[in-house]
């Protein structure tokens, strides 16, 4: 495909310059005597129109037949009516135009998928794998689970793993959009597609190379740039109805003056191609700014939808909060110490892989607590975590379970408080009460509250499957007056699915139980940090946990808006303007050939601004923010 294309833009190159030597010739020779009745200045014009004009119309036809009317039909028809009029130069103008277009079109997507070829170039074509104390040259495809893989300074790192050999840094710009160096020690994560620094590193696999972050980018990008949003459509179909509308405007001016080369310069100057050109440029290139910024647009109509989204739902946990609780406070009952009991828990915690669990192993971390071997480890499915440990049975598990299963235990627990708990239980008697809290994000009351008079949002509602305590003092933290708290997946679909058909709204998850939430909204945007990219059912996917991207990702969005619709709807009116001018005699087909060439490069250089634009201004920034 890629060969293809790259013929086809070889073909554009060579006709456009075949235009402008038979066109520089024709003035060359112009008032030289005619030959056998044909005047010299036309050869060269007749030869491009058969050359360069034939091949075209017959591109032409073949789109008639798969359906497909635009610009290219509306060229096309214009050639052959005004090589049937005789009018060479125009013909030669219009093989210029369609094919000059054709070409501009193919740079400037170039142009916009700027940062998907960068990713693509960048990645390695070999890895060093590491089998003993030798070190073999393998293709990506060969990598394995577990290998060890020497990537070298400078090189780039071709599978997702984690550093067993080696200290250093990598630039992770490309995927996490943050410009600084990370530091690399053994134990810590790496990211394939992160550029090694100074030093030698030796990383274990933990994902075959089509399975890593990297190539999931790579692959959404891709999907993302291959979809045809509304926008776009919208454009081809509107395409379609103004050839139409130029077809009918060239008949009546020729049945009204009887005037051919009149009819002609309407029909020359009434091409659309500003519309159908401009706005998949402009799309392509907020793709790529995005990407810049570290947001992976999987669904190019959420750069179209976002910006008339007036409701906001947010999920609570990894999303206004950072989704890792502290221990904040230990209630002991009667007799029992507070070390005593995190030395305990801990013990037993280790075991599971529970959200709660790295929290009470960081507080016995904090109080230098040593950890028992525990026994009989047993965390089923709505029964909490269980097992042995020092000779007492230990159990952690919530509020809830515990009145359910113990009714009369009731009077023995402290009161409710805002944030998480957990309850401890040892021999069968409530031991303690833990209880955690998830810091908001620091950049959360200042996006909540900028939504509305910025963006327009008439309602932003918290929904979390958390208890009602904790959502409403979140809630009161940022500014949020609707809430609903304890809500199954199921029952935040049915809630966005309300509110959407109130109004489009925005939903927004971390991506892990969220996903047909995510779905169901106008448009759905996770944080994908900790996530698969390609497994969310996200529009958009924010790979830095951070609401400064989704401010960027609304700006980018608002943007792409105006400058498509400058393009389209500007290139449109400077067409059906020169209509007018054409119809009254002003324009000749030569003339209307040159100012519609004009058009489509302003067009097109119109929707490159957002490509070659190096900054968005948002209202939020990271650095005024304070510090979690």
């Amino acid at each position: 495909m890629k060969t293809e294309a790259a013929l086809i833009t070889k073909w554009q190159m060579l006709i456009v310059l075949a235009s402008l030597i038979a066109i520089a010739l024709h003035f060359i020779l112009k008032g030289t005597t005619p030959i056998y009745g044909v005047a010299p200045a036309d050869i060269p014009l007749l030869v491009l129109i058969i050359v360069g004009g034939i091949p075209l119309v017959i591109q032409v036809a073949n789109k008639l037949i798969r359906g497909s009317v635009g610009a290219d039909f509306l060229g096309g028809i214009e050639l052959m009516a005004a090589a049937a009029l005789e009018q060479y130069l125009a013909s030669a103008l219009i093989v210029l135009m369609l094919a000059g277009g054709q070409a501009l079109e193919v740079y400037a997507m170039r142009k916009a998928s700027a940062v998907l070829r960068a990713l693509s170039e960048r990645m390695p074509a070999i890895a060093h794998r590491k089998k003993g104390s030798n070190i073999e040259e393998i293709a990506l495809s060969e990598i394995a689970i577990g290998d060890e893989i020497v990537v070298h300074p400078h090189e780039t790192a071709p599978v997702d793993g984690v550093v067993t050999e080696g200290h250093g840094s990598m630039d992770e710009s490309y995927l996490t959009g943050e410009p600084y160096q990370v530091s690399k020690a053994p134990g810590v994560a790496v990211l394939s597609g992160a550029i090694n620094g100074e030093s030698v590193l030796t990383i274990r696999a933990e994902k075959l190379a089509h399975d890593s972050r990297y190539a999931q980018i790579m692959e959404v990008m891709q999907e993302a740039e291959q979809k045809r949003p509304t926008m776009r459509r919208l454009g081809d179909q509107i395409g379609g109805w103004f050839a139409a509308l130029a077809l009918v405007a060239t008949g009546v001016v020729w049945f009204a003056t009887g005037d051919a080369l009149r009819a002609l310069a309407v029909l020359v100057i009434a091409t659309p191609c500003p519309l159908i050109i401009a706005i998949p440029i402009t799309i392509i290139g907020a793709i790529s700014m995005a990407a810049r910024r570290g947001i992976i647009i999987k669904d190019p109509t959420v750069l179209e939808r976002l910006p008339t989204c007036r409701t906001a739902i947010f999920d609570k946990t990894g999303t206004l909060t950072y989704g890792k609780p502290e221990l904040t406070e230990i209630v002991p009952a009667v007799g029992v110490t507070q070390n005593d009991i995190l030395q305990r828990a801990a013990s037993l915690e280790r075991y599971s892989k529970h959200p709660l669990a790295s929290a009470i192993m960081q507080a016995a971390t904090k109080a230098k607590l040593s950890l028992i071997d525990a026994e009989s480890v047993s965390e089923k499915s709505g029964q909490g975590l269980t097992g042995m440990v020092a000779g007492h049975e230990i159990a952690v598990t919530s509020r809830k379970k515990i009145l359910h299963l113990l009714p009369t235990i009731g009077a023995t627990l402290p009161p409710t408080a805002a944030g998480l708990e957990s309850i401890i239980m040892m021999d069968g008697n409530y031991a303690a009460t833990l209880r955690f809290r998830d810091a908001p994000r620091a950049d959360g009351k200042s996006f909540i509250g900028h939504l509305a008079p910025a963006h327009q949002f008439n309602k932003i509602m918290l929904v979390s499957g958390d208890r009602e305590s904790e959502v409403t003092y979140l809630a009161q933290l940022l500014g949020i007056t609707e809430t609903l708290a304890s809500q199954s997946p199921e029952q935040k679909v049915a809630i966005v699915r309300a509110e959407t058909a109130k109004a489009p709204t925005l939903f927004m998850g971390d991506g892990i139980n969220d996903a047909p939430a995510l779905a169901s909204a106008t448009v759905g945007i996770a944080f994908g940090q900790h996530s698969s990219v390609t497994a969310e059912a996200a529009g958009a996917v924010i790979m830095e946990n951070s609401l400064v991207k989704v401010d960027e990702l609304i700006h980018i969005s608002a943007r792409l808006r105006v400058i498509a619709l400058q393009s389209a709807i500007g290139g449109m009116a400077f067409s059906i303007l020169g209509m007018g001018f054409a119809a009254a005699g002003y324009i000749s087909p030569v003339q209307a050939a040159l100012l519609q060439e004009f058009i489509d490069v302003l067009a097109i250089a119109n929707a490159l601004r957002l490509t070659l634009g190096r900054r968005i201004e948002v209202d939020l920034n990271d650095e005024a923010l304070p510090k979690a």
